[in-house]
């Protein structure tokens, strides 16, 4: 038995699997770490990654689920069979550490297993709604859609000890769509602020005189990229290129949407690259767009923040909470290539507000530090 203060974490993601909720969750799960808590992490196997390890003071435990094809996208398969899978690991990390309390992360497909073991041993839990997990228009199984994720959604809100969403949008869609009389507090998702080796346009292929807009995410339909491909060949400038980094199965069709708009020469896309390259790009850019017609909440626009970048974004998601008109960004109508064209040219003709944009950001990027995040979930407890 651990004699330190113990905490489970529960997520069917963990990098280098899945997208921004699984990134989040270890970005909190490390931040529990450093504030000396033994820390436990469940999640998905896949070839060529370790059954346990430990990463940053964070315990990881992968366990085997079948159907998982890729490391980027899970199968429904997979997600349906991982709270089963994951059961018996949690069972056995619940027989040998007294945990203060669980969180777990997405209500589907993991919320069902968090409140097995919590009821099981009695343990506090804590849900945490990422925002797909319970509403996303763009997706055929999106939970809202399908009586049998609603069902289980509805179980999850009503048997979890506290539930958390990441934004104002998270936490509306749950009650409008699950008529949930649970109390849902907000708080946003965790961000550490990233290191890295800073180099000139240059370095990276990038024209000195040139703007940048600069857009990251994995190639899905709900991301938008249509809607900025359209946008950017709307703005008759030359010099203003964009740049998308990721991976996915939108690839082939927005690299023919470049050809039919003749932007060969004005969209830069690498594919998947590197945290360091990333940063790289991000610093090397003039402008972040965020494109998405639904978004949970935008890890990627603190990413863009920490190194001051202004933010044109669309209106509908947890990015709300974050981008303030004027302030820090602009906030455009979602799923119009006019709206984000003009949020566009407004921010590279008003190079003052671009500045104050800038400055802005690199402030508040801080409110969103991890160990500030970590302290409103252990403060849940506390509170009770």
């Amino acid at each position: 038995m651990n004699n330190k203060k113990s905490i489970l974490l529960l997520n069917y993601e963990y990098p280098p699997l899945g997208g921004g909720g699984g990134v989040a969750a270890k970005k909190l799960a490390e931040a529990f770490a450093q504030k000396g808590y033994h820390v436990d992490y469940i999640t998905t196997h896949f070839n060529g990654l370790k059954r346990e390890e430990s990463i940053n003071g964070v315990i990881t435990h992968r366990v085997p689920v079948l159907g998982r094809k890729n490391k980027a996208n899970a199968s429904m398969i997979s997600l349906l069979l991982f709270p089963v899978c994951a059961y018996h690991k949690a069972i056995q990390l619940c027989k040998s550490h007294k945990y203060e309390f669980i969180n777990t992360h997405f209500a589907v497909p993991t919320g069902p297993l968090g409140v097995w073991i919590s009821k099981k041993f009695n343990v506090p839990n804590i849900l945490s709604l990422h925002g797909g997990d319970i509403y996303d228009p763009t997706k055929k199984f999106s939970p809202h859609k399908w009586l049998i994720f609603r069902l289980c959604i509805k179980y999850v809100l009503k048997h979890s000890d506290y539930v958390i969403a990441q934004s104002s949008n998270t936490r509306e869609n749950a009650q409008k769509y699950y008529c949930s009389q649970t109390q849902i507090q907000i708080i946003p998702l965790p961000y550490q602020k990233v290191e890295f080796d800073a180099v000139t346009r240059q370095n990276i292929g990038l024209n000195v005189s040139d703007t940048y807009l600069i857009s990251i995410g994995r190639l899905v339909r709900r991301k938008g990229y249509d809607y900025l491909l359209h946008a950017l060949a709307e703005i008759n400038k030359p010099d203003l290129k964009l740049i998308i980094l990721g991976e996915g199965p939108e690839k082939e069709n927005l690299e023919k949407l470049i050809k039919e708009n003749g932007l060969e020469n004005r969209v830069i896309m690498p594919g998947f690259v590197s945290e360091n390259k990333k940063f790289q790009y991000l610093n090397c850019s003039d402008i972040y767009v965020l494109s998405s017609v639904h978004e949970g909440f935008g890890i990627v626009l603190q990413e863009a923040m920490q190194v001051g970048l202004p933010i044109v974004s669309t209106n509908y998601g947890g990015q709300v909470d974050i981008v303030k008109e004027n302030e820090n960004g602009i906030l455009v109508k979602n799923r119009s290539a006019t709206a984000l064209a003009q949020g566009i040219s407004h921010l590279i003709s008003n190079r003052e507000l671009m500045n104050r944009m800038r400055q802005n950001n690199i402030m508040k990027v801080k409110e969103f530090y991890a160990d500030a995040i970590a302290d409103a979930y252990i403060n849940c407890i506390k509170r009770k």
